[in-house]
């Protein structure tokens, strides 16, 4: 049976010129079709942190709309291939999502960050990017080159502020943002609540 950890969600990150360079569908095509095995597991079909999630190519580090659309409708295709464990959708408290990162993440690099309260990024390295991260942080230059990330816009209803995210120990993640326009002063324990009533929807 999966354990859950709850992860800090964090609120303060100075970092300069962070997601400044986007990653075109023409550079990541370059970067993908030769890469390791690894590359294609993190960045491949059905991942959170592919460009190609949603159908099109979208570049993950800008921010998208998620709640705004059904997850049944733009992930129908890959899932009827059996291609992702991801999932968000919407109770009457909370916006959620859930997704499998087993392949390729490793749970002492995800982050989750949440920007000025209206964008949500998980993020984290796949290689460690050496000497010069003393100088530059790898999320600065061209990211994808040394990590991965999914930067996703928060509804305006959004209770950033009391954002939960939780990891299992067979790195399954699930995020839970409560709506503010409801009490939350009783948020759910790790392992309850949200997590419980729907840990059959992956």
């Amino acid at each position: 049976m999966a354990s859950w950890k709850q992860l800090e969600v964090h609120t303060e990150d100075q970092t300069p010129h962070k997601w400044s360079v986007p990653l075109s569908e023409d550079m990541f095509k370059r970067f993908f079709a030769p890469g390791s095995p690894i590359v294609h597991k993190i960045f491949g079909d059905g991942s959170l942190f592919s460009p190609l999630l949603f159908g099109k190519y979208f570049d993950p580090s800008d921010a998208f709309p998620l709640w705004e659309f059904e997850s049944d409708v733009f992930l129908s295709n890959l899932r009827s291939s059996g291609k992702t464990s991801i999932d968000w959708f919407q109770t009457d408290d909370a916006y959620v999502l859930k997704a499998d990162l087993s392949a390729g993440v490793e749970n002492n690099t995800l982050q989750f960050f949440v920007e000025n309260g209206k964008i949500m990024e998980i993020s984290g390295q796949w290689k460690p990017k050496g000497d010069q991260s003393k100088t530059k942080d790898w999320r600065s230059g061209n990211w994808w080159e040394h990590g991965y990330v999914r930067r996703l816009e928060l509804p305006g209803d959004a209770d950033w502020k009391d954002t939960e995210a939780y990891v299992s120990n067979d790195m399954f993640v699930e995020v839970r943002i409560p709506k503010s326009s409801l009490d939350s002063d009783n948020p759910p324990a790790p392992g309850k609540g949200i997590l419980a009533k729907n840990s059959d929807r992956l």
